[in-house]
């Protein structure tokens, strides 16, 4: 990609906007950023660049007259479509790419990348883990943790880079061919950015439209649109994963074991030593399978790895135990489907803790769940009158003003064999600045509770 001398705008100077004008800088480009805060207080990611005679900041979202001097636009992850700049960027045909996209033009290692709506953090974290038991380098990020254009503006002494990708990333790809593609899912997800579950799974399969020979495509065939997709793959292989059905050729649950059957392949993994809960997680156990066995890894490394490997933070974590009642930290289920996934993996009684900011999705789906597991609800943040009315009464039903007082009243209804469940299927804009910090508060008033439980045990002992 020929980027000297261009004027690029980058649409938002947080972390992966900082390092995307770093790397255009350093193509030999002009660098043009709009950011919804003023040059003043962007002093730091103004220093990271070299100072302002670097970069020409100050430019606001609705000042669409700078886009008369604008060869590039680059967007950061999250900014929508609709965005001022970007929608008439659009109307005058100006090329927009995403940072995903701009990366990738650099990186010279194979690239396996997961997306979908839920478990592609999980999946990620665990393709790089077996990776790097069985030896291999590898870089794990895009999505998650370190973005993929500050890998390119490092040495890329690594065997793979295996990035999580999001559909905000996939808005703007052209060019992108990953080695390994995945779409682990699709449910109502983003549709405030989105506008419709039709146009979400349209940019979710940009992922596999560049592969071709070599490459792998997996995908999961319990998703109805997966069989007629797969015959219009690219890729010169393809293959799926199943929580619900026997393949002939892909990767199923049977019985007691996670089964790998193909033409000259037939293999076992015992789901006992899965250490991760809940079926979903079995579906991103397979995906991992499949995409470390393409990279050369072999069965028994890949199951010393499934025998450790606990999840991620803030993904049906467990958080601590206080009153004989156990708590976890599903803070990132940020969505209805991820909700349903979690609630499957407990048989209850639950205390639910649902809420935060409502980005879309029909709570209703949750219903029958609710009958059957759920003690009682606990309804907190914007969303709480949107969920009242779509799933209020099933099963008792209260409401708290914030998370806090939330967990306050899960404690009041919970009681010793119970599960406390906070999985809110909302984001957490309206109390917290990510889900990160959300799943650290509830963790942290765990905790608390817990000690004091301590402390109440220690006195009375002493009576």
């Amino acid at each position: 990609m020929d980027l000297e001398g261009k004027t690029v705008l980058v649409i938002g100077l947080g972390r992966t906007g900082v390092a995307t004008a770093g790397l255009l800088l350093e193509r030999g480009a002009r660098v043009l950023v709009a950011d919804e805060k003023p040059a003043c207080e962007l002093g730091d990611a103004i220093d990271a660049l070299g100072g302002e005679g670097k970069v020409e900041v100050g430019i606001g979202q609705d000042e669409v007259g700078v886009l008369s001097r604008t060869d590039l636009i680059v967007p950061s992850p999250g900014v929508p479509p609709f965005n001022p700049l970007l929608a008439e960027g659009v109307r005058r045909k100006i090329p927009i790419i995403s940072e995903l996209e701009l990366a990738a033009a650099y990186v010279k290692k194979p690239i396996i990348a997961i997306t979908g709506t839920n478990g592609k953090t999980t999946t990620t974290t665990l393709i790089g883990e077996i990776l790097a038991h069985c030896g291999r380098r590898v870089f794990v990020g895009g999505n998650i943790g370190a973005p993929l254009i500050s890998y390119v503006r490092g040495g890329q002494e690594d065997d793979y880079v295996v990035i999580e990708v999001s559909s905000f990333q996939l808005q703007w790809v052209r060019d992108f061919r990953p080695f390994i593609a995945m779409l682990l899912n699709v449910s109502c997800d983003h549709l405030d950015y989105h506008g419709s579950i039709e146009e979400y799974r349209s940019v979710k399969e940009r992922i596999f439209a560049r592969q071709g020979s070599g490459d792998l495509a997996i995908l999961n065939a319990d998703d109805p649109a997966s069989a007629d997709f797969a015959k219009r793959l690219p890729a010169e292989h393809v293959t799926c994963f199943s929580s619900s059905s026997t393949l002939e050729r892909g990767i199923f649950i049977d019985g007691e074991f996670l089964r790998y059957s193909g033409a000259e392949i037939d293999e076992q993994y015992p789901i006992g030593q899965i250490q991760l809960r809940g079926v979903h997680n079995l579906e991103n156990v397979m995906a991992a399978v499949l995409a470390a066995r393409m990279c050369g890894c072999r069965p028994g490394e890949i199951i010393d790895v499934l025998k450790s490997f606990a999840g991620i933070a803030h993904r049906i974590e467990f958080a601590g135990r206080v009153d004989g009642v156990e708590y976890y930290d599903d803070s990132k289920g940020t969505n209805v489907d991820a909700v349903y996934r979690a609630l499957e993996s407990f048989p209850g009684p639950v205390v639910l803790l649902l809420g935060g900011r409502y980005k879309g999705g029909d709570f209703g789906i949750l219903a029958k769940l609710l009958r059957g597991r759920v003690r009682a609800l606990i309804i907190f943040g914007e969303a709480a009158d949107v969920i009242e009315a779509m799933i209020g009464g099933i099963v008792k039903t209260e409401h708290a003003g914030n998370l806090k007082e939330a967990v306050g009243m899960a404690r009041d209804n919970a009681s010793a064999g119970d599960t406390v469940l906070l999985s809110p299927g909302c984001s957490s804009f309206d109390e917290f600045k990510n889900y990160e910090e959300r799943g650290a508060v509830f963790k942290g008033m765990v905790e608390r509770m817990s000690h004091q439980g301590r402390k109440e045990i220690w006195a009375n002992s002493l009576q």
